[in-house]
């Protein structure tokens, strides 16, 4: 590492003010905060130690998403190449053809699994990044300022909100919304009240609905249909579920069809351990998406219907089908978009997971409804705080009278 700080306080110049590549510098500034502590500091006499920053947080959250990427690619391929054997087919006719060929397409090759699913996450990944990217250092570059880690979490997530078979166009289009009309219009990192993975999604799934629903999309094989668990639940209750194939402990641990990155509770649970352990996440906001998930499934459970099946199912299921965790975990603690004051946080996280089983048991049209819960929690979030924080001078100013 002391070759690269020699390295880039060589160049160093260059990129400065007056340099040949001063407009470049936003990008010079980015890689070398990223490998090192920023340079700035605060000139005014007060200040807060603290050591946890922007670029801890922000490395910290892309860290816990490592777990979730491993079991995305290897669902994918294992989805992809358990169809293959059910349809008889010996090879892919695209670009991935040679490579797969050469691994084999045995489900039960965790090699093979493996590569087939990273050559679907990784374009996704690749082309999200990129394009994301340009328009962070675009936005950086006629701002003039930094270019901040902020970028590394929204790409991911948004790479592992997608379906496998997502065109890649689509996804340039996707995660150019999210970081321009979810964050930089209104000032970048720090200052946007929605989530960015999520403005990005949420606008693919009202703009191009036929590539990010319905049963032909979750399974990366062109002309292979597979409902989700969820989708399943949705017809005909867990009754259904189980006659698919799915049993409880499957859905837990991840084999089933879905967005790349939200099918195994056990990587999320993964990651939300670390972020909890490092104190980046809120655990208020998670156990209120718990509480407000198991209290509203349970009292749904308690009325019963005869004609909507999803009222019959226990909220551990909900738990593990469609988003839930993911969001829980990864999307409903973002600390930009989510309530400040800790009793806040915990009616924030509440009101997602209310919002999420209502939205899954009496929308029949929408079966998943985590992505809809968080964006609209995010929207109540500032007023959320506001009554929060004026009821707490109130109580305040009664016990000074």
């Amino acid at each position: 590492m002391s070759k690269v700080r020699a390295f880039l306080d060589k160049i160093h110049p260059l990129f400065a003010k007056g340099g040949r590549y001063e407009i470049l510098y936003p990008l010079y500034e980015m890689v070398d905060t990223f490998l090192y502590s920023p340079a700035d500091s605060t000139p005014d006499p007060v200040q807060v130690r603290d050591a946890i920053d922007l670029k801890r947080v922000m490395v910290y959250v892309w860290l816990a998403t490592f777990p979730v990427v491993f079991i995305a690619m290897y669902n994918t391929g294992y989805q992809a190449n358990q169809a293959m054997e059910a349809l008889g087919l010996e090879t892919i006719a695209n670009w991935r053809g040679p490579i797969m060929d050469w691994l084999g397409y045995n489900p039960s090759n965790p090699l093979s699994c493996l590569m087939h699913g990273a050559l679907y996450f990784l374009p996704v990944y690749i082309v999200t990044f990129v394009v994301g990217g340009i328009w962070e250092v675009i936005f950086s570059v006629v701002r003039k300022h930094d270019i901040n880690e902020g970028f590394f979490v929204t790409s991911i997530l948004f790479a592992l909100t997608v379906p496998p078979s997502i065109p890649l166009w689509q996804v340039a289009l996707g995660i150019s919304f999210g970081v321009v009309l979810g964050k930089e219009v209104f000032g970048g990192t720090g200052k946007n009240f929605l989530n960015p993975a999520l403005t990005g999604r949420a606008f693919l799934f009202f703009a191009y609905p036929a590539n990010m629903s319905g049963d032909s999309i979750w399974t990366a094989l062109d002309g292979y249909s597979a409902a989700t668990p969820l989708a399943l639940g949705a017809e005909g209750g867990l009754e259904a579920i189980h006659q698919a194939g799915y049993s409880w402990a499957q859905t837990f641990f991840g084999f089933m069809p879905g967005s790349m990155g939200e099918t195994s509770v056990v990587a999320i649970l993964i990651g939300a351990a670390f972020l909890l352990y490092t104190g980046i996440a809120s655990y208020r906001v998670m156990a209120g998406v718990l509480i407000g998930t198991i209290v509203t499934a349970t009292l749904f459970n308690l009325i019963g219907s005869e004609t909507n099946p999803m009222f019959g199912l226990p909220w551990y299921w909900h738990l593990t089908l469609g988003g839930l965790m993911f969001g829980l975990v990864f999307m409903a603690t973002d600390p930009v978009s989510s309530a400040m004051t800790d009793t806040g946080r915990w009616i924030f996280g509440i009101l997602i997971g209310v919002m999420v089983v209502l939205i899954r048991v009496v929308n029949p049209a929408f079966p998943e409804g985590m992505m809809l819960s968080i964006l609209f929690a995010n929207i109540f979030a500032p007023l959320i705080d506001y009554f929060v924080v004026q009821a707490n001078i109130r109580r305040r100013a009664k016990r000074n009278v």
